[in-house]
C-alpha cells in the first residue's frame, strides 16, 4: 500500500474530488485545509515577524492510502487535475505504507 499526499489549490479540490469518486474501488481521502508558501511565491524578503506570517496562502492537502496498483492513476489524476501552468499549483509525494488498519476490523 501507498499513501499519497498532494498540496493543492483550493479550487481544484471539487474537479479532483469528483473525478476520484468516479474511480472504480476508490479507497477514499481525507482532505484539510491549510496555509502555505514556497520560495517562488515569496514576492519580497519578510523582514519582520507579521510580514513572515502573512506570506502565506490557502492550499488544501488531500490524504490517500491506496493499493500499489492503484497509486499511478491516482497521482496522475492529481497531477492532470491540479496543473494550472502557474506557479503554486501544489506538490505530490507517495511514500510506503507498511501496515494498514481499519479501526472496525
Amino acid at each position: 500500500m501507498k499513501e499519497i499526499k498532494a498540496i493543492i489549490q483550493p479550487g481544484k479540490l471539487q474537479k479532483i474530488r469528483d473525478a476520484l469518486d468516479a474511480l472504480p474501488d476508490f479507497p477514499g481521502m481525507s482532505v484539510s485545509r491549510l496555509e502555505g508558501c514556497s520560495p517562488h511565491e515569496r514576492r519580497t524578503i519578510a523582514h519582520t515577524a507579521r510580514e513572515e506570517l502573512t506570506d502565506f496562502s490557502p492550499k488544501v492537502r488531500i490524504e490517500i492510502v491506496a493499493p500499489d496498483e492503484k497509486t499511478p492513476e491516482i497521482v496522475n489524476l492529481i497531477r492532470k487535475l491540479a496543473h494550472t501552468g502557474r506557479p503554486g499549483d501544489g506538490v505530490v509525494w507517495v511514500t510506503a505504507v507498511d501496515e494498514f488498519y481499519r479501526i472496525t476490523e
